[in-house]
């Protein structure tokens, strides 16, 4: 579905958390794209950018989600896309309390599993408003 929001990209291994999201966001008018690990994620962003990446940490490997927005972060076309991990890390990985660090991980966001929706689409609206004095028009380049 395209709305007026943006074309949000979802990388998590859970399809229950995956549908239950992207059905919330739809509904507020994002478009959502659905992949189910780091590689696979890096491959449709790589296709056609996301507006914003919601990507999870554990998956196949254990911290395949931090590798994943690195990459990210190393690619020109998709070095400015906001990232923000969405994760249980922190609850069900006992004696790993390491504070996410965004300078390493390049992550925009940490929002903890079990998601608060409501928070979540304010972080998204404040990451995908245009910036003040921006023309809000698509450039050429974006049709």
């Amino acid at each position: 579905m395209k709305g007026e929001g943006g074309r949000i990209l979802i990388v998590d291994d859970d399809p229950d958390f995956v549908e239950s999201v992207a059905a919330f966001l739809e509904a507020h008018g994002h478009e959502v794209v659905r992949a189910r690990d780091g590689r696979e994620g890096l491959e449709l962003a790589r296709r056609r950018p996301p507006d914003l990446v919601l990507m999870d940490v554990m998956m196949g490997e254990r911290t395949e989600g931090f590798f994943a927005v690195q990459q990210l972060r190393r690619e020109p076309a998709l070095a400015r896309v906001p990232v923000f991990i969405v994760s249980s890390l922190y609850q069900d990985v006992p004696g790993f309390r390491i504070r996410p660090d965004a300078a390493w991980t390049g992550h925009d966001e940490f929002l903890a599993k079990p998601l608060d929706l409501d928070l979540l689409l304010e972080k998204i609206a404040a990451r995908l408003a245009p910036a003040p004095g921006s023309d809000p028009r698509p450039s050429v380049s974006d049709r």
